[in-house]
């Protein structure tokens, strides 16, 4: 064999074109919540919009997503292929969800009820009692 077959063989698929949907690795995104181990490897399908050189595309980002740079290195993507509903039948499209931001509001402390050091740090934890808004003394 020669060494052109081989080195071809490590190389990524460059075959992708605008329109075209694909997978997204989430290798080095940082902004999705919750624990590392329950993320997903990849996000999408996304819509290709635009192609920047023959090592970049550009995508469409919603959700969690939108906040990060749009255009991703083609060997972070991967073509997407939706399942075949003759294998999984009961499957559905999980879609992207967004968990709801929490009002932060502004609440009084009544009483600090313990404290207590961190694992020996001087990181501090309080227990406290919030008053409660509606039934004020």
């Amino acid at each position: 064999m020669n060494d052109a077959f081989y080195y071809g063989k490590q190389k990524w698929d460059k075959s992708h074109k605008v329109g075209d949907l694909v997978l997204v690795s989430t290798l080095n995104v940082n902004n999705i919540k919750g624990p590392k181990k329950h993320k997903d490897s990849f996000v999408g399908p996304l819509v290709i919009v635009a192609l920047h050189g023959p090592n970049a595309v550009q995508v469409e980002l919603s959700g969690e997503l939108e906040n990060k740079h749009p255009t991703f290195p083609v060997s972070l993507r991967k073509p997407y292929q939706p399942a075949d509903k003759e294998f999984f039948p009961l499957s559905k499209p999980t879609p992207l969800t967004v968990p709801p931001v929490e009002k932060n509001e502004d609440k009084k402390i009544n009483k600090f009820i313990k404290e207590r050091r961190l694992r020996g740090k001087n990181q501090r934890e309080y227990l406290v009692r919030y008053r409660n808004p509606v039934h004020e003394d």
